[in-house]
């Protein structure tokens, strides 16, 4: 089976380097819908370079390293990359105008960022997801959240989102032709969010929130610049090199989709972004109500997360004292819980029952319930180690079920 990637920017460049090694397609091609530079030479170039992570023979080769892109033919866009065949589609940007059809490709990974509504039809003026249907694919697979645009609409019955290992098994073969791999963020909060409701259950969760240490992303700038017409948040246009910069994340939305129980939990997600290229933690508290004469201590919250990553193929649990450089490339972990500053905190929180309409003559008009709040940390690299990786075996699975 050939693969089709709609984009070469971090996602798509990244999961070229992950399936020229991988080898489990026949054939890459990837629309990026014009020239770069003076022609394949300088695409290759970029392909074969990166500023975060190194070269592309180091990354596939190790110390060996040697060059892994050739046979370059300008006129046809084509090369190989590490023996993988790879076609370069240099004409469209509008989905429904790619030539998937012609090029054989059945299955689409659009990492653009550009096409993230479901509900748009493939003849949108601007593309839309199911242009890419239109265009000859079968499966569309996005590296990023689903994102409703018109008001009232819903969820068509033939998009779902997904993060591997957690609901893939909510994918139906027969049934959805678009699939959300979510968010990085989405994808570690996952799986530090699920050892602890299979654990405890979410009926013992009372709250939860969450913040984001993100690197710097794509849509950043590097110096000041002034706001579009219509800006509302003048630090998007701030200096990601000078600034630490309060953003946003539709983590908590996106949770919602992948975990369905966390519908019922009151749930706040918040984002930072720091000058890193790569490298991010998420910090996640939660109020759990506990026993009173055994409560929740930090060696269970730690030995509930050892336990899981010993029989999961995405979370890694460690003791060791990380900084985020550490966790850069590391292999398809979707989290790495830092189990030296997990910690809890167990108190009585007093409840007044008169503000709940529950008192009654007959009695107290307080209650005392026991809530533990436990910290977690979990690194993750959101560019390739974590995400790209985890996006990679979520392609391969979908494909092995196409055939």
């Amino acid at each position: 089976m050939k693969l089709g990637i709609n984009g070469l920017g971090r996602i798509g460049k990244l999961s070229v380097w992950h399936h020229a090694g991988r080898k489990h397609f026949s054939e890459i091609v990837a629309n990026i819908g014009r020239e770069v530079g003076q022609g394949l030479e300088d695409l290759a170039a970029s392909i074969e370079r990166d500023s975060s992570y190194g070269r592309l023979a180091n990354y596939l080769h190790g110390y060996k390293g040697g060059r892994v892109i050739e046979n370059l033919d300008n006129d046809a866009g084509t090369m190989t990359v590490n023996g993988v065949p790879l076609t370069v589609l240099r004409e469209s940007r509008n989905p429904k105008d790619i030539q998937w059809q012609e090029n054989g490709v059945k299955l689409v990974v659009d990492t653009t960022g550009a096409f993230t509504d479901p509900t748009a039809e493939a003849e949108a003026s601007r593309g839309s997801l199911r242009g890419h249907l239109q265009a000859g694919a079968e499966k569309v697979l996005l590296s990023a959240p689903f994102k409703i645009k018109a008001k009232g609409l819903t969820m068509p019955g033939d998009a779902i989102t997904t993060v591997m290992g957690i609901n893939t098994e909510d994918y139906s073969p027969t049934k959805h032709s678009l699939i959300s791999a979510a968010s990085c963020t989405t994808t570690c909060l996952s799986y530090m969010i699920k050892p602890l409701m299979d654990h405890f259950g979410a009926d013992n969760f009372l709250s939860a929130s969450m913040v984001t240490v993100h690197a710097a992303t794509g849509s950043q700038q590097v110096l000041d610049r002034l706001p579009g017409t219509g800006a509302s948040d003048l630090r998007k246009n701030r200096s990601i090199l000078n600034n630490i910069i309060l953003t946003t994340t539709g983590a908590a939305r996106a949770l919602k989709l992948v975990i369905p129980e966390m519908a019922n939990i009151g749930f706040i997600a918040e984002s930072v972004r720091i000058p890193t290229s790569t490298g991010s933690l998420i910090i996640l508290v939660i109020n759990l109500q506990d026993e009173a004469d055994n409560p929740i201590k930090r060696d269970m919250i730690n030995s509930i997360y050892r336990d899981y990553s010993e029989n999961s193929n995405y979370l890694d649990y460690t003791e060791e004292q990380n900084v985020s450089s550490d966790i850069i490339g590391f292999p398809s972990a979707a989290a790495i819980i830092e189990g030296t500053e997990n910690h809890t905190r167990t108190a009585n929180i007093h409840v007044n029952l008169d503000k709940l309409n529950l008192c009654s003559d007959d009695q107290p008009s307080f209650i005392d319930v026991p809530v533990t709040q436990a910290v977690v940390y979990g690194w993750y690299d959101n560019e390739l180690g974590s995400y790209t990786n985890m996006l990679a075996d979520r392609t391969v699975s979908i494909a092995e079920q196409m055939v």
